[in-house]
């Protein structure tokens, strides 16, 4: 592994073979937030969702990285980053954005699922974020179904059942296809336990290793759901995105987060999931969503 002049360190991606820079910022309570640095022009910052890591995101931003310098975000807990603290809230990853676009000077931000969510209370606060693209934010009506979510969650992963946790987690907040979402808990978790067995290539982080992650995600959605208004303040310019075969669920967060923020723009990509801005080679799709970001962000 070769180390440039800058400091950062060179490395080739397994999904796409073609370079880019490693790079990190210290946090405001003193924990290292990592990324990988693509290509060159303005800034964007892609922050990931639950269930993954940046390296999901690697050929979205290789995509991307003939225009933009992309800067691929690991979140707390994941690859690159350090750990959460005990005391983690919504703030401490508000605080850890601010580092990264303090460090890199970007202004426009790509954010997924949990991300998003994150990087609408990003927006209220920070000036820095001109342009706002997100995919699917998962908000709920209330604070009452996350708050149960995550108290089942963190019961079963206390009795070390890691595959009907993450069960629980998926169909509480109906990341998966509305087949699999509609399926018993037991059968789901008998699935998802055969899925934990999966060894990915590459630098992808296992589904056992981020499982412990989803407390810390949810308790961030259930103190940001039922706040929703608070968004109608943001100022940067900002662009819905989700896909036409995501959950009714995810759908609806959408349009709540639309109806607070009128002036949005607004696309639904035919036949995309809430996974598709993730590699091909777990099912993702990124090519549309790439097209979309070159054109809101030029």
């Amino acid at each position: 592994m070769a180390v440039n002049t800058s400091g950062l360190k060179v490395q080739a991606s397994a999904v796409t073979q073609e370079q880019f820079l490693l790079g990190s910022v210290i946090s405001k309570d003193g924990t290292t937030i990592g990324y990988r640095q693509f290509g060159h022009g303005p800034g964007i910052v892609i922050v990931h969702g639950s269930m993954s890591s940046g390296y999901n995101h690697l050929q979205l931003a290789q995509a991307l990285s003939d225009t933009f310098t992309v800067y691929l975000v690991d979140r707390r807990g994941r690859g690159l980053s350090g750990p959460y603290r005990q005391d983690h809230s919504v703030q401490t990853d508000v605080e850890d954005v601010d580092a990264v676009l303090t460090k890199t000077g970007a202004h426009n931000i790509f954010a997924v699922s949990v991300g998003a969510t994150i990087c609408l209370e990003a927006a209220l606060t920070l000036p820095a974020i001109h342009k706002l693209a997100i995919y699917e934010p998962l908000l709920f009506p209330d604070s009452a179904r996350p708050t149960a979510m995550i108290a089942r969650f963190d019961q079963e992963m206390a009795q070390g059942k890691v595959a009907a946790a993450l069960t629980t987690a998926t169909q509480g907040a109906q990341l998966a296809s509305p087949l699999m979402n509609a399926m018993p808990h037991w059968l789901l978790t008998f699935m998802t336990n055969k899925m934990m067995g999966w060894e990915p290539s590459g630098e992808y982080v296992s589904f056992k290793d981020l499982a412990p992650t989803l407390h810390y995600e949810g308790q961030v959605i259930a103190d940001m759901s039922g706040r929703q208004e608070r968004f109608k303040d943001v100022q940067a310019e900002v662009l819905l995105l989700g896909g036409s075969q995501s959950s009714a669920f995810l759908k609806h967060s959408i349009d709540r987060v639309a109806k607070i923020l009128p002036r949005a723009k607004r696309i639904e990509f035919p036949g995309l999931n809430h996974s598709s801005s993730w590699n091909t080679d777990v099912r993702g799709k990124p090519e549309p969503i790439a097209h979309a970001l070159r054109r809101f962000f030029a």
